[in-house]
């Protein structure tokens, strides 16, 4: 059995350790570092009797963290060279909300507009469709612009808005509802970039709008929006509207119940081969093909990628390229991370957005591309704020996966 000594390693230089203080009164003692099979943990040596100390696992698992993790998070690689600017978009005492969460973004003229819902916390009646504009280095001040008040005594929480810019308008498709499985689309629209908005009106039955991710506009000028449903089962479907959400048709479900995927996001591919990506409740990130515009599309399978069960998002790059923004863990959601393909198919790690210690919560990005070639994120952070990251996608330097984990430096 090893002794445990101070521990202050080399690297990181941040990093110090404490053992448990040996007990006073002149008492020869010092402390050993046993196995942790069968519940054994610290032993105390004291006048050459040992007087076992049984402490738990769950005891012992703090110190062994304090020493693993900061190394792990030290090593990994990072490839942040790409990150020319990360900020929040506001401050926590700026806001009326303690929560916030599924933000979403579209470049805005000259600038970027930012939305998300916000209230007490997610399922509240109070949550409600909170928008930024982005203006000369600035965001504005978030204002409410949608809720889910149906009378006066009656309100449902709002989801997961979703923006896209038409030109001529700007949309904001979002859910009303109790709660996923029995929520409903509503779409407001804006005229003058963002700083009014249209009363809200209910989408069509069975239609959901984008659930999540951006619409992609075809060649052929139809807007497809990528979508699911999570109440008989979790299921993709697709949606498509050519006047801007005036009218619709939608595909039927496109997996069976016994395979749990939603919220997809599409890539393009040439000769307009398209391509989703899909949060999975198979600890996978799953894809699906397309040759017709969205309208059929090939059994998923999965990736090489892992998810552990949380949102992302993807984009086209101008170059070809393609881009995808998730966490990469089979479990939780404190570790958001950037991989780029050629193909769709075969990923490399890009950069690494945030690590930090099991329970932080990073997650739900949006990523789009806007007209001068930057890439723009936006994130979950904590729960507490929205986080947004841009990214020169010339900048990136790639590093192949090891044994499909995120690579070391």
């Amino acid at each position: 059995m090893n002794k445990l000594p101070l521990f202050s390693p080399p690297i990181p230089p941040f990093l110090s350790f404490s053992p448990p203080i040996p007990p006073k009164g002149g008492l020869r003692s010092e402390w050993i570092l046993t196995p942790l099979q069968g519940g054994r943990g610290v032993k105390e040596v004291i006048r050459g009797r040992r007087v076992n100390k049984v402490i738990r696992n769950a005891l012992m698992l703090p110190c062994i963290l304090l020493i693993i993790n900061p190394l792990i998070a030290y090593s990994q690689f990072r490839g942040d060279n790409c990150i020319v600017k990360s900020e929040f978009i506001f401050q926590q005492g700026e806001v009326p909300f303690p929560s916030c969460h599924a933000s979403t973004i579209i470049q805005n003229g000259n600038g970027l507009l930012a939305a998300w819902f916000g209230g007490t916390e997610e399922r509240n009646p109070d949550v409600g469709i909170w928008v930024s504009n982005y203006e000369k280095g600035t965001w504005s001040k978030p204002q409410e612009v949608a809720n889910g008040i149906q009378h006066k005594d009656k309100r449902y929480p709002c989801w997961n808005p979703v923006l896209f810019n038409a030109d001529s308008e700007i949309l904001l498709f979002y859910k009303v509802g109790p709660s996923p499985s029995a929520w409903w689309g509503e779409l407001i629209t804006s005229g003058d970039s963002g700083r009014t908005w249209s009363k809200s009106r209910r989408l069509p039955e069975d239609i959901i709008g984008p659930v999540k991710n951006k619409p992609v506009k075809l060649a052929n000028g139809i807007l497809l929006c990528p979508s699911s449903t999570e109440n008989e089962g979790w299921r993709l479907h697709m949606e498509f509207t050519s006047d801007n959400g005036g009218t619709w048709e939608r595909t039927p479900a496109l997996n069976e119940r016994t395979t749990g995927a939603i919220q997809p996001s599409i890539l393009i591919h040439p000769g307009n081969g398209l391509q989703l990506v899909c949060r999975s409740t198979t600890s996978k990130i799953l894809t699906s093909w397309s040759a017709d515009n969205g309208h059929t599309w090939s059994d998923l399978a999965p990736l090489a990628l892992p998810n552990p069960n949380s949102g992302i998002d993807a984009v086209t790059l101008r170059d070809g390229r393609h881009l995808l923004i998730y966490n990469h863990l089979k479990k939780g959601r404190y570790f958001l991370n950037a991989a780029i393909s050629d193909n769709g198919q075969d990923w490399n790690a890009a950069t690494l957005l945030e690590n930090e210690k099991p329970g932080t919560e990073f997650s739900y990005p949006a990523v789009i591309q806007t007209n001068d070639g930057l890439v723009h994120i936006t994130y979950t952070w904590n729960r507490k704020q929205i986080k947004h990251v841009v990214i020169t996608p010339d900048l990136i330097r790639e590093k192949p996966f090891e044994n499909n984990e995120w690579p070391l430096k």
